[in-house]
């Protein structure tokens, strides 16, 4: 194998291995999940990001497409202790550079105690620190994207059909912000009809449809850039229920008069707990985003994490608004908070309060 080089925003350059050759720049992040590689890796949520996974063997079940989460690799690289062949196959099929032979350990410590942040990489036969250095160069130099909805949401609306027994006459209309597949699944299974609309989809979109939900997704980046979404939810609130999920929940919170902000490293993994404080109930839930709710704005903060106290769940009867930062379609990790769909579904039979 090759040597890879991977260079850090606080000044490191690590020398490291080549599992798939290329170079590559983007915000440095990790993930606890020690399961979920594939759905890690095919989380549009990690658009523009490189991914670290905590867990040292990476791919030691292979590679199985029906559990990807979208239809390819969003990272822009990865990196791990070790990973497999499957997986480095995987990755150097689908051009994403990967290397291994890092101590992750200390990379994520870095990560905690510096925050997120931006790196270059260069893996392959000739590959020097110096183009390492140029990527992170030219990573630094770039601005976020505000049009990264584009990079991860479908370009045209569909419908997909229930597959459940029991059609319980529900139509959704979901604002792909870069949705994961589950979260389409879990509301298919349950008998919902799901239209999947492109993440700038107009209001006469939606009301071409008249949706009994209107479900905002989860997706990557600052939820400020989703200002049609936004749009969208001002316009229906008090009409239509509305849900989200992770960025969903962000771009609700901010329509409705709330504030968002950037974390030092964010949620990712699959073992965040989450306390609810209506039930003082616990539950574990797989998270992935990097901005938080820093202000609920109309909306009544329900769940909150139990490491930090950061909004994991608002809600507004009146309003018929039910949203989650977390991602309860649990692809990968606990099952906890599956009810989170029956009760979009549920919440989707009452009529809408009127917004003032």
């Amino acid at each position: 194998m090759s040597d890879a080089y991977v260079a850090l925003e606080g000044g490191r350059v690590l020398r490291a291995r080549t599992r798939a050759p290329g170079t590559a720049r983007g915000e440095l992040v990790f993930t606890t999940a020690y399961t979920g590689y594939e759905e890690s890796l095919t989380d549009p949520s990690y658009e523009e990001q490189v991914l670290t996974f905590s867990y040292p063997l990476i791919g030691n079940y292979g590679v199985r497409e029906e559990r990807f989460e979208s239809d390819r690799v969003h990272p822009r690289a990865a990196i791990a202790l070790e990973f497999t062949d499957d997986v480095a196959e995987w990755l150097e099929n689908e051009g994403v550079p990967a290397v291994e032979g890092l101590d992750t350990r200390d990379l994520v410590t870095e990560i905690r105690d510096e925050g997120a942040m931006k790196c270059g990489i260069a893996a392959g036969p000739d590959a020097t620190a110096e183009d390492a250095l140029a990527e992170l160069d030219a990573c630094k130099g770039m601005s976020e994207h505000t049009d990264i909805g584009a990079q991860v949401s479908v370009d045209e609306p569909y419908t997909v059909e229930p597959n459940a027994d029991d059609d319980v006459d529900i139509d959704v209309a979901l604002i792909d912000c870069g949705a994961k597949g589950s979260i389409v699944s879990s509301l298919l299974e349950r008998g919902a009809t799901v239209h999947v609309l492109p993440h700038d989809a107009t209001p006469e979109d939606v009301e071409a449809l008249s949706p009994d939900v209107l479900f905002v997704s989860n997706g990557p980046g600052d939820p400020a850039n989703f200002t049609a979404a936004g749009e969208l939810v001002d316009r229906f609130v008090g009409e239509t229920p509305i849900a989200g999920i992770c960025l969903g929940q962000q771009v609700v919170a901010r329509s409705l008069g709330g504030e968002t902000e950037k974390m030092a490293f964010g949620h990712r993994g699959v073992n965040q707990p989450v306390r609810d404080l209506r039930t003082e109930r616990v539950v574990m839930t797989t998270q992935n985003h990097g901005y938080t709710v820093a202000d609920p704005g109309e909306l009544e903060v329900t769940q909150v994490n139990v490491n930090d106290d950061t909004p994991e769940g608002l809600d507004s009867e009146e309003l018929s608004v039910l949203t989650r930062q977390y991602h309860p379609e649990a692809n990968p990790g606990p099952h906890d908070s599956l009810d989170f769909f029956d009760r979009v579904l549920e919440m989707a039979k009452k009529p809408a309060a009127t917004a003032d």
